[in-house]
Order: structure tokens, then sequence, then C-alpha cells
């Protein structure tokens, strides 16, 4: 019971944190966006938090083997406080301080979720953990759904940038409410020392670890220049923040049905076809929005990325924390595999930023986004090569 008690609790601290990021987060670039028009700006900012976000990773998992992994949720918190603390008192100034802001949200995003990832590795068991995957997934959906339309129809509806006061303060306050809940989980103490060099080297003799560390790059190649394109697409093309809050709203509503679905219909044994098949979809999908760019098509898109994602992620996610879990004394590292892991998921999400960042340098973002686009769009297709090569048989039998 007591552990059920902690996954619940979890469960709520990332249900907040899914809404303070829906509300504000959503709308941070395009923010930045309305002051510099530059999408060199943008990128810019996106790849300082990305480059911080693994060398957070390291620190705090060194940090998490000496202290309570509670208190690291907590500094991950604290530093994404500051950091929409710090948007708010530099107000219109904010592209001053660009690569300082990408630091700061950086430093919390990888602190939060080095924790986070470790928290609910180590609350869930084999036969709970596509549960928690799915229902996780929901908690975002439904924080989807609400956070960007109200943001939206708040920022519309209010004179010159109080709206984005306002939704950046209320995000403060969720974080305070997210570091209070964590109060009422278990503590659980890391004993030993941090041995980031031997979970590197477990890739020579575990051949499952080793795709599963590619995979994980691809899956941030992909998703490095998506996460923030798409988003100041909507709001280019209609330039109307309640249009973003709208696609994110239909977006959530989607995503919260398939999450739901995948988390009942993804079973051990076809966990790689839903990934195979989610990674095409998602692919195709491309051909939508690369060419003659208007909200319908954005929408159109956003709806299908949106039912295939968690088709993509749950199983992807399970299938990692088996393959940790059945690793070589991974008992007294998890931490340093899951510091290893995030590591190539940034470096997938940096090297797709720098490709975008050489596209508009050399070229108009006119032409060569699109082209960009088909680049780095199959990294969540070239998932399920790799995932394909673990060995399902060994994974299946702790489930």
């Amino acid at each position: 019971m007591k552990g059920h008690r902690s996954l619940g609790f979890l469960l709520l601290i990332g249900g907040l944190y899914s809404l303070s990021v829906a509300l504000s987060n959503t709308f941070v670039n395009v923010y930045l966006w309305k002051q510099s028009k530059e999408f060199f700006d943008i990128a810019i900012y996106n790849l300082s938090s990305v480059i911080l976000q693994p060398i957070a990773f390291i620190l705090a998992g060194m940090l998490a083997k000496h202290i309570d992994r509670i208190y690291v949720l907590r500094i991950g918190i604290i530093f994404l406080s500051a950091f929409f603390l710090s948007v708010l008192l530099l107000g219109t100034s904010s592209t001053d301080f660009i690569v300082i802001l990408g630091a700061l949200h950086g430093i919390g995003f990888g602190v939060y979720w080095l924790a986070y990832n470790v928290l609910s590795f180590e609350i869930t068991e084999p036969d709970t953990r596509d549960f928690f995957n799915g229902f996780s997934g929901v908690l975002g959906s439904f924080a989807g759904i609400v956070g960007p339309i109200t943001a939206g129809l708040f920022i519309t509806r209010m004179e010159l940038n109080k709206g984005y006061y306002l939704i950046f303060t209320i995000s403060l306050i969720m974080f305070a409410l997210a570091v209070f809940l964590s109060f009422f989980i278990k503590k659980r103490d890391a004993r030993g020392s941090f041995k980031l060099k031997e979970v590197l080297n477990e890739r020579k003799r575990n051949k499952n670890w080793k795709n599963i560390l590619h995979a994980n790059f691809f899956q941030g190649f992909r998703g490095g220049t998506f996460v923030f394109l798409i988003g100041l697409w909507v709001y280019i093309t209609t330039e109307s923040e309640l249009s973003l809050g709208t696609f994110a709203l239909i977006q959530s509503a989607i995503s919260l049905v398939a999450f739901s679905l995948a988390g009942k219909l993804i079973k051990p044994k076809n966990r790689v076809k839903s990934i195979l098949f989610a990674g095409a979809t998602m692919y195709i999908a491309i051909l939508i929005i690369a060419f003659h760019l208007t909200f319908i098509k954005l929408l159109i898109y956003g709806v299908i990325i949106a039912f295939a994602f968690p088709f993509l992620i749950v199983p992807f996610m399970s299938i990692t924390y088996d393959v940790i879990g059945e690793a070589n004394n991974s008992g007294n590292k998890r931490i340093e595999f899951l510091v290893v892991r995030d590591v190539y998921l940034n470096l997938g999400r940096v090297v797709s930023i720098l490709f975008f960042i050489v596209a508009i340098s050399f070229f108009s973002p006119e032409k060569s986004i699109p082209y960009l686009l088909f680049l780095i769009g199959p990294g969540f297709l070239i998932i399920s090569f790799f995932i394909r090569k673990v060995n399902i048989d060994s994974t299946n039998d702790k489930n």
C-alpha cells in the first residue's frame, strides 16, 4: 500500500508539472519570438537548454547518490521556478538574456527529470510500468487540454503582456504545490559512489543497452527541433496565441484518448510493432506540413502526431526500464543508467538544433526548414530499428 501511495503522489507531482508546463512553456517560445522575430534566437534559446540538460543530469545523478532523491526533485522544481521568475522580472528584455534563460530552463528540466525518472523506476514494478507510463501520459494530456487554451484566453484578452505575466505567476504557484506534495513520498536514499564510466562501458557487453541508447539518441534527434518549431509555426501562421492554445487543446484531447488506449492495448508481445507503426505514421505526417503551410494542415498534422506518439513512447519507456532492470548490477547503478540514457537523448536534441541553426544560417528559413524536417523527421521511425534488436524474450519474462 505504501508503494501505491508513493506512486500516486508521484503521478500528482508529474501532473502539476505538466499543467505548469502546458500553461507557460507552450508560450515561452512565442513570447521570445514576439520580441526578436528571429528563428535564430529561438534556436539559441532551445540549444542552451538542451546543452545544459545532460550536464544537469550528470550533476543531479551525482547528488542523488548522496542525498534523498526527493531533495533532488525539489531542486529541479526550484530551478524551473527561477526560470519563470526571471522571465517575469526581465519582461521585454528577455531576449537580451536568452542564453541564461535557456540555461536555467535546461538545468531545472534536467534535474527534475533525473529525479522523476529515478523515482518512477523505483516506485513501479514491471507489471505496473505500462499503467504508470500510460496514466502519466493521460495526466499530461489532460493538462495539455486545460493549460494552453486557458493561457491563450488570458493572453489574448489582457492588455500588453499582462496575460503572459499572469500565467507565468500561476506556474510558480503550481511548482510550489509540487514541492509540498513531494513531502508525502517515502524517502529513498541511494548508497554507493557515482559510477558513470561503468554504465557507459556496459554498452560493450550488453547489446540491449547499446540499442536502447542509440534509440534514445534518435528520439532526441527528431524531437529537438520539432518540439519548438511546430508551436511557433502555429503562431506565425495565425498570429494568435488563442489559436496556439486551441491547437494544443485539440492535440492534447486526442493524446488523452491515445494514451488511455496505449496503456490498455499494448502488451509486451506487441511493443515493437506499436513503435514501428507509430514511428512510420509520424514520419509520413510530415508531408502534410512541409510545403504550403496553413493552420488547417497544422491541425491535421497535430491530430495525427497526438494519436501516434503514445503508441511509441509507452512501449519504448517500458522496454527501456526493463532493459535497465535486467542489466548487470543495475540495482546499485540505476541512477547512472538513467543519466546515460538522458545524455544520449539530449545529444540527439543538440545535433538536431545545430542542424536547424546551420540550415537557417546558410539558406532562408522558408526554403530550408521543409527539407530539414524530412532529414530529422525519421528519428522516431529509426527507433524501431534498434528496438527490434533488443532481446524481447528476456524482457517478456519480467512482465
